[in-house]
């Protein structure tokens, strides 16, 4: 049994959620996101409530918690948002946002242009890169992506991690 698909989960204010043919649409003050959901998980929305339960099948059993959670992080990014902050660490490592693109500089011989997908807003303060957006997933995505360039390594802790990142760093070679 889900325990978080159990719990209703509450509409705020200001957001309207339909569901039509499958297809969940959140809208809020922030944006518009929708999910295709299976008819395995019974979604009820009675008022500012919303109930979901789970049909016969093993499949609607394992939905039922992970369709609440999508639910949830949905109506969060369509009221409140969400921000993911990554830091680059290295000398000479360094990021700017031109138009539709990041161009991070971070140790090899040519430049790294990542285009920044609909709905993500980035800004570069120095060496901390905000990322935000409404959609959890296409925002964690990203910013797996702008890490993956050049994860951090562990002997000088060079690279780009998520802020509050813990690197377990290496001795390296000792002097005999």
């Amino acid at each position: 049994m889900s325990r978080l698909g159990k719990i209703p989960v509450v509409i705020p204010a200001g957001v309207t959620v339909t569901l039509e043919n499958g297809l969940l649409t959140v809208k809020g003050p922030k944006a518009t996101l929708t999910r295709v959901f299976k008819s395995d998980v019974t979604v009820v929305i009675e008022g500012d409530t919303i109930t979901l339960s789970p049909g016969d099948t093993p499949a609607a059993k394992a939905l039922w918690g992970t369709y609440a959670a999508h639910l949830r992080n949905m109506i969060t990014g369509v009221t409140e948002g969400f921000t993911k902050i990554l830091e680059i660490e290295g000398v000479g490592y360094r990021a700017e946002v031109k138009g539709k693109e990041i161009v991070l500089n971070v140790g090899f011989s040519h430049q790294v242009m990542l285009e920044i997908p609909e709905g993500i807003t980035a800004e570069i303060v120095k060496s901390v890169i905000t990322l935000t957006g409404a959609d959890v997933d296409v925002l964690g995505q990203f910013a797996a992506n702008v890490r993956k360039v050049k994860k951090p390594e562990p002997y000088k802790g060079k690279g780009i991690r998520y802020q509050g990142e813990y690197i377990i760093r290496k001795q390296g070679k000792k002097a005999v």
